[in-house]
């Protein structure tokens, strides 16, 4: 048996296999309160290793705001986002059931887990959507 098989698996492959199974699950430092993303091994606010995954309201706030664009037939233009969960942790990922261009700092969002590629994606509607 090699080293690697004896491994947990990665932060990052944790947060995946939530997002697989429908769940969303972010980490928080059981030692400094935070809420962290992307998935880590120590906390990058009090450097512990006490990170826990819990499930956040699903709460978020657009942080910052852009839209990319596309020709038509690579289907179109696209908004990505920096958004801000309530409990603080802040992602990049999209807002999707308006326009690109009618996304606006400060907006209220909640968390989607969607599929893209026959993979789950996480996204933002707003609020009431």
């Amino acid at each position: 048996m090699s080293q690697s098989q004896n491994l947990p698996p990665s932060p990052g492959a944790v947060f995946a296999e939530f997002l697989k199974s429908g769940q969303l699950r972010l980490q928080v430092c059981a030692s400094c309160g935070k809420q962290i993303f992307y998935p880590r091994t120590v906390c990058p606010h009090c450097g512990s290793v006490a990170l826990e995954w819990r499930e956040p309201s699903g709460k978020a706030t657009v942080y910052s705001t852009t839209t990319v664009r596309q020709k038509p037939e690579r289907g179109g233009d696209y908004n990505v986002s920096i958004v801000e969960f309530a409990e603080g942790a802040r992602m990049m990922s999209r807002v999707e059931g308006i326009p690109p261009a009618d996304v606006k700092i400060g907006m209220a969002l909640k968390a989607d887990i969607v599929q893209a590629n026959n993979e789950p994606l996480l996204v933002f509607r707003p609020e009431g959507r």
